[in-house]
């Protein structure tokens, strides 16, 4: 800076104007140039870790998504399972063929209903705070933004499911099985309680219009859920491939 100060004085004493206004341009141009360069340094060191910030957020969605997937990817066997075993039992009752086996029996009077807790608080924490704005894929941001939604509506027909089994299913079972029958299904060290189990009517659990509503609903209501949750999956595993390219970027 002592230098630029001594030629400006000396300029200005030699009294050549012209001169001394191309150095003054010359001097404005080199702080100009250096300010850039301290904001070009600063972008990009803002951007680095950004950068970071970014990659973080893609590696907890990426481990929670594919948690989810392995989820899923099990309820939806689940789901068949129960579609196929209601159908079965609608089946019988449509051929009122009432000579049942021991699977059958199982299956009539099946009150099981697992919940899939699916994992959802990086999801949430991206959603919901200045994280989504790190996110630099207009695709991923619309998916993310969506994706809490799906989540919602996979949680919710498990609930609509649960209350139909609990409240609407187990009850009118239990009127015509004994509930001791309905041990005998699950474990065979049971077994020497059969001689005792003398409330059990299958006929008139297959003849009751309340069962047979009720199972009805329950198989909507599963095969709805099972489509939900090949849907999610899908979804689950596009956001899943896109953060994956992210990370390897």
């Amino acid at each position: 800076m002592k230098i630029f100060r001594k030629i400006r004085r000396t300029l200005v004493a030699s009294g050549k104007t012209k001169n001394y206004l191309l150095y003054a341009f010359g001097e404005i141009l080199l702080i100009v140039i250096g300010i850039l360069i301290a904001w070009k340094i600063n972008s990009i060191n803002e951007i680095r870790k950004n950068r970071i910030v970014e990659l973080k957020i893609y590696q907890s969605l990426n481990e929670e998504l594919n948690a989810n997937l392995v989820l899923l990817d099990s309820s939806i066997v689940r789901y068949a399972h129960n579609v196929q075993t209601i159908q079965n039992t609608i089946q019988c009752i449509r051929s009122k063929s009432y000579d049942l086996s021991d699977a059958l029996k199982e299956g009539i009077i099946d009150v099981n209903h697992q919940v899939t807790k699916l994992q959802s608080g990086a999801i949430n924490s991206v959603s919901s705070t200045n994280k989504f704005e790190f996110i630099e894929s207009d695709l991923l941001r619309d998916l993310i933004a969506s994706y809490p939604n799906e989540l919602n509506n996979f949680e919710n027909q498990e609930l609509k499911i649960g209350n139909i089994v609990v409240n609407r299913l187990q009850p009118v079972i239990e009127s015509h099985i004994s509930l001791i029958d309905i041990l005998l299904t699950r474990n065979v060290k049971y077994s020497n309680t059969e001689p005792y189990s003398k409330q059990t009517d299958y006929n008139k659990l297959l003849n009751s219009r309340d069962y047979q509503n009720v199972l009805v609903d329950r198989l909507i209501q599963t095969e709805s859920q099972l489509t939900i949750a090949n849907n999610l999956r899908d979804k689950t595993q596009i956001i899943a491939f896109k953060l994956n390219k992210e990370l390897e970027n």
